[in-house]
């Protein structure tokens, strides 16, 4: 019962829709007040050459609405964990594809306008950012359309119950971890800007908050096996830790390689879906019908 009115408190209905309205107004303000900052930059009234990088484009602005809603779309991540696996993966490839695209906007703010004709390398890396954008966003309408049409449930009745409580609790305790490393991040990042040895990268909560994620991925695939050791199940939950894993390699990795492993992680995690939905389908048929 306890646990319960822990879980309604921190993950409920009313405490979402809460968090949602404060996102909102949140970033709206904090979109506001950065781009307020630009403009005192733009026409000399802010200079401070420590956090310059901060301010030194309008585009630079759109980091923090992005930070905001990013962050309260970790929050979703975990209120769907005890839903299931495969829509807590899917629910991953939104964040990331949200990640990617608020990398976009800071690369662009980075390109100084020229009147050269010839390709910047700066706009090849854009270009396979957008690429990856693309096929991350690709993926996470894919576990949308696929599990809204066709949901997944390997356990049931009581088995499902128990399943289902353990993972209501695990997601308790991931968001007050949460909460904890976000209090954390912001700090450290702050204190960096104030000592004008920080900046504006993917690396700051998302790279400490999805090894604490991958861990808990790992927790639910161990209690899974407490109820079933259906090879399928437990082969295709390893496969969607691994699509973790190298969006977590990824994400602490720069350059062409972190894009290439964004795209691998998602081709990885919607092939894996896509040939358990059709082959689990099949080997069920199968097993109703009596074929050996």
């Amino acid at each position: 019962m306890y646990t319960n009115k822990l879980h309604n408190f921190l993950l409920g209905d009313k405490t979402d829709e809460l968090l949602r309205k404060f996102a909102i107004n949140f970033a709206v303000i904090g979109f506001l007040i950065h781009l307020t900052f630009c403009f005192l930059y733009d026409f000399g009234y802010y200079v401070n050459p420590s956090t310059e990088y901060l301010f030194n484009s309008y585009l630079v602005s759109l980091y923090t609405p992005f930070s905001i809603i990013l962050a309260y779309e970790v929050y979703e991540l975990i209120r769907v964990i005890p839903e299931s696996f495969s829509n807590s993966i899917g629910k991953q490839f939104e964040i990331v594809t949200l990640l990617v695209v608020r990398d976009i906007f800071k690369n662009l703010s980075d390109i100084q306008p020229n009147t050269l004709t010839s390709f910047d390398k700066s706009i090849y890396f854009i270009a396979a950012e957008a690429l990856a954008f693309v096929v991350l966003f690709s993926t996470a309408l894919f576990f949308r359309y696929k599990l809204s049409s066709t949901p997944v449930r390997f356990y049931d009745g009581e088995h499902l119950n128990d399943f289902v409580k353990q993972k209501r609790n695990l997601a308790s305790i991931l968001s007050i971890i949460f909460f904890m490393v976000s209090i954390f991040s912001l700090f450290n990042w702050l204190l960096g800007v104030i000592d004008g040895d920080s900046e504006l990268n993917r690396e700051v909560f998302f790279l400490n908050f999805f090894t604490i994620l991958i861990m808990s991925d790992i927790l639910i695939l161990l209690l899974s096996y407490k109820h079933t050791t259906d090879f399928l199940n437990l082969a295709r939950n390893t496969g969607f830790i691994l699509s973790a894993v190298i969006v977590r390699v990824a994400i602490g990795t720069s350059g062409y390689s972190g894009v290439t492993l964004f795209i691998l992680a998602a081709l990885l995690a919607g092939s894996i879906l896509q040939i358990s939905l059709v082959l689990g389908k099949e080997l069920k048929l199968q097993k109703n019908v009596g074929i050996d």
